[in-house]
């Protein structure tokens, strides 16, 4: 039977057995029968066919102790090739070039500054100087110092000169030992940043070893003081301190050693300087606690009801130079820094005791008392007693004194701004805390200290800033104050003179000072014939560097004259502010104060419960 394509539609009825086994046949070599043919059919022909692609064979390299793929190993060298180009070349190239160290950068001009003023306490040792002391043309002197006081073993050697004359004021020279104390514990890192930390803690324990001779420090109950050696009466004509114009080596007129069996302003001075020292020491544990009980034994001296008339009232020597008209801000400032000293809250309850700031007239907002000096040190305590509210909030039952303390602290910040007209200004910026009487630097170097602490108070405990009445004023106020009346100090004044002795290239060259004034020439010079030298018209032949001295008058104006001590004479109380304001003010290792060191003696402090309410009565 056909179809109609020609071909048959019969079943082969053949041997079926054969068709079987060709079948097989044909199934199990068709992969190889294709394999056979594809091979020999063009592109497009194999581009018909379904029929599996040749596999390409894998190359392998044999590397001896392993075999591996010939791509592996070709990827892996291109990496390590481009690892090699974008790492290692550079590498090398960095390290075959030569080395330059990078400069450090040059001091700022407080740091400058900085280091000269601290020379000027090295001037102005007095006894036996360390060979390492500093400054050519001084020597040792007053060996024989204390040498009327019986009861002092070895006398009263030591310590430091008041000022341009040979007195041992111990009243100012206190207060330089505590506001040097100060600054250390808050600038630390300052002073180790720029190489002054071990000068200046070797000048405050000059200091403080010397305040330990003047009292029996190894008792808890003393009766007297030693609150100066030396000195003068007014318009005396026996040779003194002030009659004649020695250097302090060449002294050989009598120095008076003078007790005082009461002096609360001196003792809570001196306490207030025992108690910051021994912070500043607390890693010499022998000696801190040394200073921490003569602290203690001074301040009792200085609560001793019996023993509160002034120590400077009616005593010739003492009264017409360093006279103290109020105590309780000495009491205030000691018993503060001995609780920062000690954590007995005794002292603390007692700085925040209501009768300490009226007395003191704290809340009068006097101005006056917004001056920081040797003499009052209320601005400064209250300060101080702030850092504890603003760092710690111990809460009841300290916060409404604390409150108080705080806000008067914001208020005489406000006094120093030129906005608020509480003081005159110079034309030429500086402001007058004295009401324009002689030596006002020492007071504008102490205001510029406190309101640069102060605003790193702030910025340390998170506040932008304080309020003046309605306005809220950025610390950054505070700040330019202290920098505009540190830089007319330094010469950004209209005399265009650095009121620093050696900084800067115009200074004050004929300083109101013994040492400086009279040639380092082996000559001795008799107490009036050194006169001469007092008088000369010539300038010092001895540079006393880093003296700041008295400045101008509040036209601006400053005369270079040595018998003027008003314009020329530096004192230790006066330098003693200017470092603290200088060390706060330099970027010198850092900004901002040390929160911690200060509280070091301080234990946790936790709120109080508030007592209960009186019992509800119908």
């Amino acid at each position: 039977m056909q179809n109609h394509w020609g071909g048959t539609l019969e079943i082969n009825g053949g041997d079926s057995t054969v068709a079987d086994d060709k079948s097989k046949n044909l199934d199990w070599d068709r992969a190889s029968y294709a394999n056979q043919h594809y091979n020999n059919l063009d592109e497009t022909q194999q581009s018909w066919l379904l029929g599996p692609k040749e596999k390409k064979k894998k190359k392998y390299v044999d590397l001896g102790c392993i075999v591996c793929s010939r791509t592996v190993l070709k990827w892996t060298l291109l990496s390590f090739l481009i690892a090699f180009v974008v790492i290692g070349l550079p590498i090398i190239i960095a390290k075959s070039l030569p080395k330059h160290k990078a400069k450090p950068q040059p001091p700022d001009n407080y740091t400058v500054a900085l280091h000269k003023a601290l020379l000027f306490f090295n001037a102005q040792k007095s006894g036996k100087l360390p060979k390492n002391n500093g400054i050519p043309w001084r020597r040792d002197s007053g060996l024989q110092d204390g040498s009327d006081a019986t009861d002092v073993k070895g006398g009263l050697v030591g310590g430091y000169y008041d000022a341009g004359d040979n007195t041992k004021f111990h009243f100012p020279m206190s207060f330089a030992m505590t506001m040097l104390s100060w600054s250390v514990i808050e600038y630390e890192h300052k002073y180790r940043a720029i190489g002054e930390y071990d000068h200046v803690t070797d000048l405050i324990k000059w200091g403080t070893d010397y305040l330990l001779l003047t009292f029996n420090s190894s008792a808890t109950k003393i009766d007297k003081i030693y609150g100066q050696v030396g000195g003068s009466q007014n318009g005396s004509q026996t040779p003194d301190d002030h009659y004649c114009w020695e250097r302090p080596e060449d002294m050989d007129y009598p120095r008076k050693s003078i007790s005082i069996s009461s002096g609360p302003e001196l003792a809570g001075e001196m306490a207030a300087a025992l108690a910051s020292a021994s912070i500043v020491f607390r890693n010499n544990p022998t000696y801190s606690k040394k200073l921490v009980s003569g602290a203690k034994t001074v301040f009792a001296f200085a609560r001793d009801g019996g023993r509160r008339t002034a120590y400077s009232r009616g005593n010739p020597y003492i009264a017409p130079y360093y006279n103290s008209t109020n105590y309780y801000d000495e009491h205030m400032w000691g018993a503060a820094w001995l609780f920062y000293a000690t954590g007995n809250s005794s002292y603390f309850s007692l700085a925040t005791n209501p009768g300490i700031p009226r007395n003191a007239k704290a809340f009068y907002m006097i101005p006056d008392l917004s001056v920081l000096s040797w003499e009052n040190k209320l601005p400064a305590a209250m300060l101080l007693l702030t850092r504890i509210r603003l760092f710690l909030s111990p809460g009841y039952p300290y916060e409404d004194m604390l409150r108080s303390y705080h806000n008067v602290t914001g208020l005489t910040m406000c006094s120093y701004l030129k906005r608020y007209n509480v003081f005159n200004w110079t034309r030429g910026g500086l402001i007058e805390l004295n009401h324009g009487r002689a030596q006002n630097l020492q007071y504008v170097a102490n205001a510029a200290f406190l309101a640069s602490v102060f605003a790193d108070y702030l910025n340390a405990s998170g506040v932008p800033g304080w309020y003046c009445g309605g306005d809220f004023l950025p610390i950054s106020i505070l700040k330019d104050f202290a920098t505009s009346q540190l830089n007319y100090i330094l010469g950004a004044n209209p005399m265009k003179m650095s009121y620093v002795v050696g900084y800067g290239d115009k200074y004050p060259k004929h300083v109101h000072h013994r040492g400086a004034s009279i040639p380092n020439d082996k000559t001795r010079y008799s107490c009036t014939g050194g006169w001469r030298w007092r008088d000369a018209k010539t300038a010092n032949p001895n540079n006393i560097v880093g003296a700041m001295v008295g400045g101008p008058d509040r036209f601006d104006n400053f005369r270079d004259v040595r018998t003027n001590y008003s314009y020329t004479e530096p004192t230790v109380a006066g330098n003693a502010g200017l470092v603290a304001a200088l060390v706060s003010l330099t970027s010198s290792g850092g900004v901002g104060v040390d929160k911690n060191t200060m509280f070091s003696a301080v234990p946790p402090m936790y709120p109080a419960n508030p007592p209960p309410p009186p019992p509800w009565k119908p």
